[in-house]
């Protein structure tokens, strides 16, 4: 429910042993998923030490850097910490939920802890119909701006939460992670509708939902839909009947994403029907029926979820089709477009780049290329507008690069 945002995902994966107790097997799993491989050594020839240095560089240019200029992630007190939305001036559970999954990608668990413990603290409803969703956007005082909650920050923290189990084992409290992970995937699914709140996930559509509310439930956004997560899901959750529909929703989203995007641009709205027609409401601001700053993100997700599962080869032709078509507009894309191909903005987006450069996973690498080259010559965004461009940054390297890491629980390994 990202009503103010004027700029508003994934997995380029390297499959990692960890030595930590899993959840009751999942005896008729099908197959582990596949590593995806580093682009910037492959299309560019960079060694892993340099791209090392790149992924220290982005780590203290966005965790540690200057406060004014380049820093996102702000410490608080002894053991809190919040990562700032400098343009619009608050916080997020779609940015808190990031940097989480940023955190425990690079091993960095103290800062993992504290945006951990401060959503936690500020964003997590107690009581209520709300009660264990997280309200979307905060001040930085921790004050609530808006209650609602944005389907994606759930996901995400769940995701960031089973990673960080099988990374770190699980502690006491709200630092058990993977009790954590796994009462955000019952609240997703089985939050009672009352009170003019629903479940994240509509259990009729086997969706993600836009936002969890009556009006809401009633269509989603593309970007949300993150197919490859939900098949982690389908072997991590301990319910066999939710195991069975986390596999639906993973098969749904990418019958969905066929719907949505565009059959000669490959561009996907920012929000859509559950059938994939763009949306045309005007509720949330014109414009979500364009490909905008949310809808950046299906091109990695598309991409991941094939370089992880190789589940459709479509997903193959759809990086290619959507990469053919923003080739044509380097070296200086446009960062908004109808889903026609007409350009809306005269800017550009190192996010945009980040998420082209991860659709390489599943592209051609003569296509992916220069996104690949574009996205390791970005210099980290600076000023403020740096908040969505910087996570999607970050993440881009670490996909991209091969190091968003899947931890295994041990039973799990392949």
């Amino acid at each position: 429910m990202k009503l103010l945002r004027f700029l508003p995902f994934l997995l380029g994966l390297a499959v990692t042993a960890c030595a930590v107790p899993a959840p009751p097997p999942v005896t008729d799993a099908p197959p582990a998923p596949r590593a995806a491989p580093n682009l910037f050594a492959g299309l560019l020839g960079k060694s892993e030490a340099e791209l090392d240095a790149k992924l220290a560089a982005a780590w203290q240019h966005f965790f540690a850097g200057d406060e004014r200029t380049q820093r996102l992630y702000y410490p608080v007190g002894d053991d809190l910490a919040y990562i700032a939305d400098i343009g619009n001036n608050d916080v997020r559970s779609e940015g808190m939920s990031y940097g989480m999954m940023i955190a425990v990608q690079l091993d960095k668990k103290a800062e993992f802890d504290r945006l951990w413990r401060w959503a936690n603290k500020f964003m997590r409803h107690a009581a209520g119909p709300r009660a264990g969703y997280f309200a979307w956007q905060c001040k930085f005082d921790g004050t609530v701006i808006d209650p609602g909650s944005a389907s994606d920050g759930e996901a995400w923290f769940a995701m960031a939460l089973f990673f960080a189990s099988h990374r770190w084992g699980d502690g006491e409290g709200i630092l058990n992670y993977g009790a954590e992970a796994r009462r955000l995937l019952r609240d997703m699914l089985h939050k009672p509708a009352a009170g003019g709140i629903t479940p994240i996930f509509h259990r009729g559509e086997k969706q993600i939902v836009f936002a969890p509310t009556d009006f809401a439930y009633r269509f989603t956004d593309p970007s949300y839909h993150v197919p490859g997560f939900y098949e982690l899901w389908a072997r991590w959750d301990t319910a066999p009947a939710d195991r069975a529909f986390w596999a639906e929703a993973a098969a749904t989203s990418r019958a969905y994403f066929k719907k949505a995007a565009h059959p000669k641009t490959g561009l996907m709205p920012e929000y859509s029907l559950f059938d994939g027609t763009p949306y045309t409401g005007l509720e949330f601001g014109p414009g979500k029926n364009d490909f905008r700053f949310d809808a950046w993100r299906t091109l990695a997700n598309v991409a991941l979820d094939h370089a992880w599962w190789r589940a459709d080869p479509w997903q193959v032709e759809q990086s290619n089709r959507v990469l053919r078509f923003l080739g044509r507009h380097l070296p200086a894309v446009p960062n908004q477009f109808s889903l026609a191909g007409q350009p809306l903005s005269p800017d550009t987006s190192v996010g945009l780049t980040a998420m082209a450069a991860v659709a390489g996973h599943a592209a051609d690498p003569k296509l992916a290329q220069p996104f690949v080259h574009q996205l390791w010559e970005a210099a980290p965004p600076e000023g403020r507008w740096r908040y969505y461009n910087g996570l999607l940054y970050c993440l881009g390297l670490l996909q991209a690069g091969g190091r968003f890491h899947l931890h295994l629980p041990i039973s799990h390994q392949p």
